[in-house]
């Protein structure tokens, strides 16, 4: 019996080689019992004309499922199905029963009250993506990270790609974080002073359950990063939101009875503002005055194409009291969920048994591919091209902006991926961005930034590190009018 031609169909926006699409279309067959054992696979040159690939693409997918034994070949009949391909499992399911849990009862806590924006999953579909975060297919240097990711895959790296590091971390990624990423922020740190971690926001949470308690006060920006802010409400500790004002975190509105300052000093999230060095350093005589320790959040320093960047809080700090927190995440792209953070060897000894009672330590494969990324000099030409097309993108929409007469509330003085801005008070900019989504316009509302209660609810950001230069200008007239006609 043999299989019909049309049974076989590439999807519009399939994964991988048109070769690797035929393999995994014909296993995929296989596995979930639609072409049984004994049937016969359509001829190269027939299934090459009904896909309309090469015939070479057909005969190497039909070669490898040979190799793995999915399909048998029966000299110039053609190819099988082989008796030896995985047989998919027969089984009746269970019946379920009807829970008798009452969910209501049995959760001793909620994490999913919170409310972090969500991106929606089509984004990349959307005609103007203001979305923040977000990585560019444009900008990756997706080759030489494949390359990277090879090489990591070698005989030579066995040991970081299947070894249990346990508690510690690939020492060529922390030697070129030591080396290269902390002096460009007037850093020096010891190996036994650096800990990869899963992302930012793991650091932070980390940083939160060693740090504080629940006789402790953590002090967060207002707005801030709603992360931040959700892990600290379900933390024991008290919260303390401080407003900010055009140059971040004002020191003279700590309140006294402080433990824990977390700050947004080069980029502030999310009003993008970057804080002066006299208020870095009155920051720093503050925390001193208070006995507190400060964890500073440095994402998108990277990303300074208007000027140098100022220097890292960690780098003025003497005495020891400054955690600092980085991440791949934004630079090279968010699904990386690659991250570090640095802080005097007593607080990275408690991190690091903290993150290995946890998840013991990040993919070993993931560090080892970086670490190549990093030192061959790939990680470097992204950040310029990255720059360079932000810069672009960045002009682009302060010329948008000013023409249509919307209102800017934070604009990074160095550069950053995104603005601040503000319609009039009467706009809940919640309800703007759905309409907005019916003109395939994206743009993230700014309410889930501040603390509550009575959140502002005429703020929003615009993201413009994932939209097209010549998109920008079209997209703000959308917004514009939306505004206009609310």
């Amino acid at each position: 019996m043999s299989i019909s031609v049309d049974t076989f169909f590439l999807e519009l926006n399939g994964q991988g080689t048109l070769q690797a699409q035929i393999q995994q279309m014909i296993a995929e067959g296989i596995l979930s019992g639609r072409f049984h054992v004994g049937e016969k696979l359509p001829s190269s040159r027939k299934l090459a004309a009904h896909l309309g690939v090469s015939r070479i693409t057909v005969t190497l997918a039909y070669t490898e499922l040979l190799a793995n034994d999915y399909l048998t070949s029966k000299g110039r009949s053609g190819y099988y199905v082989s008796e030896n391909a995985p047989v998919p499992p027969k089984y009746t399911p269970t019946p379920r029963g009807n829970e008798t849990v009452d969910w209501n009862t049995a959760l001793a806590r909620r994490f999913s009250d919170g409310d972090t924006l969500t991106k929606p999953a089509d984004w990349r579909d959307y005609r103007y993506p203001f979305i923040y975060g977000q990585a560019d297919r444009s900008l990756f240097d997706h080759a030489n990270w494949r390359l990277c990711a090879v090489r990591a895959l070698g005989h030579k790296d066995f040991d970081s790609l299947t070894g249990d590091y346990v508690d510690q971390d690939d020492p060529l990624l922390v030697e070129f974080i030591a080396r290269h990423t902390l002096p460009r922020r007037g850093i020096a740190a010891r190996p036994e002073e650096i800990l990869i971690t899963m992302g930012a926001q793991n650091a932070l949470w980390l940083a939160s359950r060693i740090l504080l308690n629940r006789n402790r006060t953590a002090v967060i920006e207002d707005p801030c990063y709603y992360a931040l802010r959700d892990l600290l409400n379900h933390s024991d500790c008290k919260v303390a939101p401080v407003a900010v004002d055009r140059d971040g975190l004002p020191p003279e509105a700590l309140p006294d009875q402080t433990d824990v300052i977390f700050t947004t000093p080069s980029h502030q999230s999310p009003t993008t503002a970057t804080m002066p060095v006299d208020r870095r350093t009155a920051l720093l005589a503050r925390a001193r005055e208070l006995d507190a320790m400060v964890v500073e959040d440095d994402y998108e320093f990277e990303m300074a194409f208007l000027g140098a960047p100022s220097p890292a809080l960690k780098s003025m700090d003497r005495d020891g009291r400054v955690i600092y927190v980085g991440s791949f995440s934004k630079s090279l792209f968010p699904g990386l969920r690659l991250g570090y953070m640095v802080g005097s060897e007593p607080f990275i000894r408690e991190a690091r048994a903290l993150r290995s009672l946890v998840l013991r330590h990040p993919p070993g494969h993931i560090q080892r591919t970086a670490a190549y990324f990093l030192s061959l000099g790939h990680y470097d030409a992204q950040i310029r091209r990255m720059s360079k097309a932000l810069a672009q993108r960045r002009a682009a929409l302060d010329q948008a902006v000013e023409q249509h007469g919307l209102t800017v509330a934070g604009r990074g003085v160095l550069g950053g991926s995104s603005i601040w801005m503000s319609a009039s008070d009467h706009v809940d900019t919640t309800r703007l961005a759905k309409a907005l989504q019916g003109q395939s316009v994206h743009i993230e509302p700014g309410a889930p930034f501040f603390s509550e209660p009575n959140r502002p609810r005429n703020f929003y950001r615009l993201g413009y590190s994932s939209i097209a230069p010549d998109r920008i200008a079209p997209g703000i007239k959308r917004i514009a009018e939306a505004i206009r006609d609310y």
